[in-house]
């Protein structure tokens, strides 16, 4: 009855969806695009018979990709289909992997629709990142005998307070998938009283710890950096920011200026299509800027760089001195912290980072995270780290130590997929 319930209010919200989208589409264009794909026509676009793995957005996308990569390696007999919701993750997904992998849409979780996509893709394994629960996709996959896993799963005790409201539903649901792989004990202990069995549960760890700088990207930072510094001057980066963020920063980095004349501040809205809000907004400080798309090269009068497209973030990580991660300084909660810790980099954040609760508690505890509230604290952190180089690579060491110590889920992760991709190896 619950089931028949949602799928009913699904395609009741549809017309909503569709108007949701188009909006959406006056900022982005992206959104105005492959909408066949949002109802599972997606014939000639993807390979069958392998894993499909969903990354909902550009944060598990981004988690996703050494899995991905490692899928690649060890099974490359098996087509992987990558699927998100957002034109972001869209986007990053086919910058980083290309061709390697088929990318879609997932659709919506209408069980016509879900039919239609499973029946194109034929999945042998399905992977889900961190948590999605499609309660039609679910049961398909259960009717049909496809393996489900979650990776990386997590439940908030917010969330896990939202999801008790539906009781038996929701167990029953739970119960159908094939493993969920949680970060910790404490997200398997709530995914119990959900009423998960035992036997469905395994604790790997956070796979955002098992990122890596590759070779490549290094190398290209190296040029990168060489070619807009020329005169070594420093690098701050402001990434993953939104509205309410940016003019906090721009102040900043004015009062900045005027300590630090040769400053170079790169900013990096969350969503590309907020670029020219963003770019008004340093046009009143009347500083000199530049887009990123435009592939000029800073000169030493340029004050800003503002980064407008996808995929790009982790080389900027790699040229800069110190980061800013968006996301914080509202109640958004923060977006991940250990990019920049890859990169041996000190990390500053506003407040709300309960996103990455545990990961920002390590950093914080390890000295590689520091805290800062508004223009003032922002000032004063910068303008130490810029002033201090041996304070400044103790804070970096520090986070990258904490991500290094980490690592191991990916491993943990791989280890458990085997059995159900071994079958398909000869």
């Amino acid at each position: 009855m619950m089931l028949m319930l949602y799928t009913t209010l699904l395609y009741l919200l549809q017309p909503a969806i569709w108007l949701h989208l188009w909006i959406r589409g006056r900022k982005s264009s992206a959104y105005r695009t492959r909408w066949a794909e949002r109802y599972g026509f997606c014939t000639g676009k993807v390979n069958k018979h392998g894993i499909l793995l969903h990354a909902v957005s550009l944060g598990e996308t981004v988690t996703a990709i050494p899995l991905i990569r490692e899928l690649n390696h060890r099974y490359p007999h098996l087509p992987i289909v990558v699927t998100n919701m957002t034109p972001t993750g869209s986007a990053f997904a086919k910058g980083v992997l290309g061709t390697t992998v088929s990318h879609v849409y997932l659709p919506y979780d209408l069980p016509g629709v879900m039919k239609r996509f499973l029946n194109t893709v034929h999945p042998k394994l399905v992977i889900i990142m961190e948590t999605e629960i499609w309660p039609n996709m679910i049961t398909l996959l259960h009717t049909q005998k496809i393996p489900l896993i979650i990776a990386n799963a997590r439940l908030s005790e917010k969330s896990a307070k939202g999801y008790h409201i539906f009781g038996g539903f929701i167990a029953t649901l739970l119960q159908k998938i094939t493993l969920i792989a949680v970060q910790n004990h404490e997200d398997g202990k709530r995914f119990l009283k959900l009423g998960v069995k035992k036997s469905q549960l395994i604790v790997t760890g956070n796979l955002k710890f098992d990122m890596s700088i590759m070779p490549e990207l290094a190398e290209t930072a190296i040029r990168l950096r060489q070619r807009w510094i020329q005169h070594k001057r420093p690098i701050w980066i402001a990434a993953s920011t939104h509205q309410g963020e940016e003019k906090i920063i721009i102040e900043a980095h004015c009062q900045l200026l005027k300590k630090f004349p040769d400053l170079l501040l790169i900013i990096a809205p969350r969503h590309p299509e907020r670029c020219k809000t963003v770019c008004d907004l340093i046009q009143k400080k009347r500083l000199q800027h530049l887009v990123r798309s435009s592939q000029e090269t800073p000169s030493l009068s340029t004050q800003v760089v503002i980064e407008d497209a996808v995929g790009e973030l982790r080389l900027l990580y790699a040229i800069a001195d110190m980061a800013f991660v968006g996301g914080s300084l509202i109640e958004r909660g923060g977006h991940n912290p250990l990019e920049p810790a890859a990169n041996a980099i000190p990390i500053l954040m506003g407040p709300y980072t309960f996103n990455f609760t545990e990961i920002c508690h390590d950093l914080k505890t390890a000295y590689g995270l520091i805290t800062v509230t508004n223009t003032r604290s922002l000032y004063q952190e910068i303008s130490t780290l810029l002033t201090n180089l041996d304070y400044r690579l103790h804070c970096g060491q520090q986070a990258w130590y904490v991500l290094n110590k980490n690592k191991g889920a990916l491993e943990s992760l791989l280890h458990i997929l085997e059995p159900y991709l071994i079958k398909s190896k000869y």
